[in-house]
Order: structure tokens, then C-alpha cells, then sequence
């Protein structure tokens, strides 16, 4: 299951996840820190454990923090390094945007 957060249009937000389960010590800090730094991000928190894919590929790496498809961290979250991962994934949608 994942809880979403978050609202407004996705065209011009980025995309958190965190991939997380129940009774993870870091999972629960690292969670807070996304939710505080996330801004206007939509945040999804998604227990490994309701699917068994995501055990096998996450089990012993979690918390695991994705913005827009991209893993930038796992077990730890250092300061700043969500807002710098959701500015560089703006910057390259946008430049995804501009003409040729």
C-alpha cells in the first residue's frame, strides 16, 4: 500500500518515494525528514512488504528514497540532498520542455 501526500498539478511537481516498512527505525526518520523537506513534492510512502517484488529488490536497503524514477539515497538521507534531488529533477523536465 502507499500513502500519498501531496496536492496541485503533477506536470510541474516531482515525484517522491520512499520505499519503507513497518518497525524500520530509519524507515520512520528518514520519512520525516522527506515529509519536512519534500515542499510541494507529491511524497508516496510504500511498504516493501505488501509486495513481494519490491522485498526482493529493497529488503535490505531501506529506507530508499526515489525522486522522479531515480534512487538518490538509501538507508540515510543527509540534509538538503531531497531539495537538491527535486530541484536537478525540475531543471531537467524543464529542459525537457524547451524547444530544439
Amino acid at each position: 500500500m502507499a500513502v500519498t501526500i501531496g496536492t496541485g498539478s503533477r506536470r510541474h511537481r516531482a515525484t517522491v518515494e520512499v520505499y519503507t516498512r513497518q518497525g524500520c527505525g530509519l524507515c520512520e526518520e528518514v520519512e520525516q525528514q522527506v515529509i519536512a523537506e519534500a515542499g510541494k513534492a507529491e511524497v508516496r510512502m510504500i511498504d516493501i512488504d505488501l509486495d513481494p517484488s519490491l522485498v526482493e529488490r529493497y529488503s535490505a536497503r531501506v529506507p530508499v528514497v526515489v525522486v522522479d524514477g531515480r534512487e538518490v539515497a538509501e538507508l540515510r538521507l543527509e540534509p538538503g540532498q531531497l531539495k537538491q534531488a527535486i530541484r536537478r529533477a525540475r531543471e531537467e523536465r524543464w529542459a525537457d520542455w524547451r524547444p530544439a
